[in-house]
């Protein structure tokens, strides 16, 4: 008896001694995993990297050796010659003013309906929700005949509104949250303090959702960026082409011709802004994503 309480005492103290095994080897594949991931990943960003500081013969001769001479002037032939630099300012214009707008009109769509009641404001919040479910190329043509109507076709104000209105549905959806989850016991203290709604909503409650308007500023702000299929078709000028635009137009214009060292340059000019973005907001980002995992 005596031995057979000792084996069960030895067993129970192999099992704890195990599960920490376990959970090494589910660190062990998960850090496999994302390594490989991180590969796939950088890997085509630093290749294309190499290849905008080399020539065309170089490109096709040989694409994985390392470029020979740095050709700098590759970066200034996608900026002028191929016109990517007035393809950037009308990117900026548009992707910038659509994501402000976007950004100040879902947060106080988001706050109303998250923290007023009043009649149909169920009906307009799943108005919204069901935006998100429309797919956009569904609403390309009609589309085309308001902004013809409106006089918008192939300008750069009818490619802003049209980016407001497709990023709306979404900005509305991840900020209601943010705002429902705000203690109303602040609202009533701003309230008595004498502040105004435009006032409590701009000086109080705006800056306690800020981890989730940088979120979701993000999260457009890439969206918008690499927006292509409402250019194509909403924006057929030329001197109105977005960079997604410029882009296909650059690699397609000359067929085999074409200057691979600034094509690959041009690639960097589009998703370096996206990578400084990025860098910028992440610790708000992580913020946002740990909030609403405690939520």
């Amino acid at each position: 008896m005596t031995t057979t309480t000792a084996e069960r005492a030895d067993v129970v103290a192999r099992v704890p001694s195990r599960r920490p095994k376990e959970g090494r080897g589910v660190a062990t594949t998960a850090h496999i995993a994302l390594i490989l991931w991180s590969l796939l990943v950088i890997l085509p960003l630093v290749w294309t990297l190499l290849s905008s500081f080399k020539s065309t013969q170089e490109v096709l001769g040989n694409p994985l050796a390392l470029p020979s001479k740095l050709h700098f002037e590759n970066y200034s032939n996608a900026w002028t010659t191929a016109g990517i630099g007035r393809y950037f300012f009308n990117t900026v214009i548009v992707v910038g003013t659509a994501l402000v707008l976007v950004m100040v009109l879902g947060a106080m769509c988001a706050y109303v309906l998250a923290r007023f009641t009043f009649p149909g404001n169920r009906l307009i919040y799943y108005s919204m929700l069901a935006g998100l479910t429309f797919p956009v190329f569904l609403a390309i043509v009609p589309l085309f005949f308001v902004l013809k109507n409106l006089s918008l076709l192939n300008t750069l104000p009818g490619l802003i509104i049209t980016y407001v209105a497709f990023a709306l549905p979404f900005t509305v959806f991840f900020l209601h949250s943010f705002f429902k989850a705000l203690p109303g016991e602040i609202y009533e203290a701003a309230q008595i303090d004498g502040a105004g709604e435009w006032r409590t909503f701009f000086s109080v409650m705006l800056p306690m959702a800020r981890p989730g308007m940088a979120s979701v500023a993000i999260f457009n702000f890439l969206g918008l960026w690499n927006q292509f299929l409402l250019p194509v078709a909403l924006n057929t000028d030329s001197n109105n082409y977005v960079l997604s635009q410029g882009m296909a137009s650059f690699a397609s214009q000359a067929g085999y011709a074409v200057d691979f060292g600034a094509l690959f340059a041009a690639v960097i000019i589009t998703v370096a802004p996206v990578l400084v973005v990025y860098i910028i907001f992440q610790r708000q980002l992580q913020v946002s994503v740990t909030q609403g995992g405690v939520k």
